[in-house]
């Protein structure tokens, strides 16, 4: 039981769990403000420019069944919610895109960066060359 736990532990104070986990936290929380983002500011004008619609409130309602002894209640499709939800998720996305390909190009630059720290070998002279190229030849003759 206890080699179990050591394994735990090691597994949960590892970077990338830790660094999995933060970023599960962010992401919920980024969802909820873009979720508000949706909700609160770009779908009311939306609603109001195509005449005062509410998306969450737009569904097909299926008739009611009478079975005789008891009626069924009529169900409904909130496929305004779905769109609501599918136009959340499109702007999640593209924020996330974006976000991405910042950290991206970041990266890039810090790479970058490094190549031009690294020391350059300096260009050989042609005279260098042309020895080189002779000593190789001569090295070669004499295997």
């Amino acid at each position: 039981m206890s080699k179990f736990i050591n394994e735990f532990k090691e597994f949960a104070v590892k970077g990338n769990a830790v660094d999995m986990a933060v970023g599960v936290i962010i992401g919920g929380a980024f969802g909820k403000i873009i979720s508000s983002i949706v909700d609160d500011i770009i779908m009311p004008p939306i609603g109001w420019l195509i005449g005062g619609v509410n998306f969450t409130d737009l569904k097909f309602t299926l008739p009611s069944v009478d079975m005789g002894v008891e009626k069924l209640q009529s169900a409904t499709i909130n496929y305004g919610n779905f769109l609501q939800t599918t136009f959340d998720f499109v702007i999640i996305a593209f924020c996330v895109f974006l976000m991405v390909k910042g950290v991206n190009k970041l990266a890039r630059k810090k790479e970058e960066a490094k190549e031009e720290l690294k020391p350059k070998q300096p260009e050989l002279a042609n005279e260098e060359k042309l020895l080189t190229e002779i000593r190789d030849l001569l090295k070669e003759k004499q295997s």
